[in-house]
């Protein structure tokens, strides 16, 4: 509430009004504090805060596997995640790959291209059978690219995939 303190006048004495001599309003802003912690309240109870990323990804048990998997050779697809956002790929094993590796750009006209390319292609060549995508990073690769490579894959629909050791022949690739 607002409060105006007057002086009181001398009695006998007509004093001219000015801008000196004219009461300061005194405004109680207590009212206005407690509308103001009732909204900052209101509004730290009501706001979402930001869900944290997550990827969802199975990994077998390191003693769960003796023996090495075998894997077709027609139908592997390797991508190399290296230093500087770079990404090399090949088909086939790393001791005899079927194409020489070449660079790509992550995104939708690099790396979701070609995995929806390749998925096709190895459909067709295999009779259906699915594409395997081996995501293989290096020492000097940062996680933003390994989350980017899985994102690719799983938004191209491929359903085998897996993150494995990039071997020394890979390593002289870059």
């Amino acid at each position: 509430m607002a409060e105006i303190a007057n002086n009181p006048r001398k009695e006998g004495k007509k004093e001219r009004r000015s801008i000196r001599n004219r009461p300061m309003p005194k405004v109680d802003l207590t009212a206005m504090v407690d509308l103001a912690f009732l909204l900052i309240t209101f509004f730290m109870l009501t706001t979402s805060l930001r869900s944290p990323n997550r990827l969802d990804l199975a990994m077998p048990d390191k003693g769960f596997l003796s023996e090495p998997i075998l894997l077709s050779e027609d139908r592997t697809l390797n991508l190399l995640l290296g230093a500087d956002n770079e990404l090399i790929y090949y088909t086939g094993a790393s001791e005899t790959p079927k194409n020489a590796p070449e660079r790509i750009s992550y995104g939708k006209l690099g790396l979701g291209e070609l995995l929806t390319n390749k998925q096709e292609v190895v459909k067709r060549q295999t009779n259906g059978q699915e594409i395997i995508v081996l995501i293989k990073p290096s020492d000097a690769s940062v996680t933003r690219n390994l989350v980017d490579a899985v994102d690719a894959v799983q938004r191209a629909g491929i359903g085998r995939y897996m993150i494995t050791k990039i071997n020394d022949a890979e390593k002289h690739m870059f």
